[in-house]
């Protein structure tokens, strides 16, 4: 007689996940890999929140702000240059004074952006902002001439970028009238190894200027530069390449 085993649970056929559903996974996780190196070693799009580089980036609070890309090689193979637009982390605390976190209070919603951030889906939590380099280690920068232009080693900078400035009339408000013109400031002479940087709109920009009494005397390491501002990628009626114009003479 032939007694049948009976099959027990372990015996059971396991179910197999479907093709399709481990290629989607495998395709979700490598693009996800492939996103974080990208944006930590190629590049990253950054939002521009404010007017301190008007007229070259569009931003003010309630409107539509430029989304730029920014490069994140070129400063692996050199050292940034006069008339380029980088991105930089603030270098001090003075350069922190009115930003907040944009990280929610709640841990698991925290928790959540801080993982979108890593995957580059959502801004990094950090203080990072964009200025136009203006002199680097060991020049000495100062403003105005007697036409009211900033002043490299002695000679002015050519900068038709800017186009928002603070009043200099010649005998009547100049660095030598009091009261001075808003324009006037040093000389400062840059350490090495950092660069003194500038918003093109020169009457609505905290930049170096403003931060002259910090303990790098408003100047900004070039480790905390994060790269180099190439195109506006949005909105698309603001399409187009950053210029990084030579401004000092040779």
């Amino acid at each position: 007689m032939t007694i049948a085993r009976e099959t027990d649970i372990g015996d059971a056929p396991r179910r197999r996940v479907p093709a399709w559903l481990r290629e989607t996974a495998v395709l979700v996780a490598v693009a996800l890999v492939l996103s974080v190196l990208l944006q930590t070693f190629v590049g990253r799009v950054y939002f521009i929140p404010s007017e301190s580089m008007e007229p070259t980036l569009h931003g003010c609070t309630g409107c539509t702000g430029d989304r730029i890309a920014v490069d994140k090689m070129t400063f692996r193979f050199g050292d940034p240059q006069p008339g380029d637009v980088v991105v930089f982390e603030a270098p001090t605390s003075s350069w922190n004074r009115g930003y907040s976190s944009t990280r929610s209070t709640n841990p698991i919603a925290k928790a959540l952006q801080d993982a979108g951030s890593w995957a580059g889906l959502v801004a990094p939590d950090e203080n990072d902002l964009v200025k136009r380099v203006i002199a680097t280690g060991g020049q000495i920068v100062q403003c105005c001439d007697a036409q009211g232009r900033v002043e490299v080693d002695g000679q002015p900078l050519d900068e038709p970028y800017v186009v928002m400035d603070f009043p200099f009339v010649e005998n009547t408000l100049t660095c030598e009238t009091m009261p001075q013109s808003g324009r006037c400031f040093g000389p400062v002479t840059v350490p090495s190894g950092n660069l003194w940087m500038m918003g093109d709109n020169r009457s609505g920009s905290a930049d170096s200027r403003a931060h002259a009494r910090d303990e790098l005397g408003g100047t900004v390491p070039v480790d905390d530069v994060i790269g180099k501002a190439r195109l506006i990628v949005l909105p698309p009626s603001r399409w187009g390449t950053i210029d990084s114009p030579s401004i000092q003479q040779r």
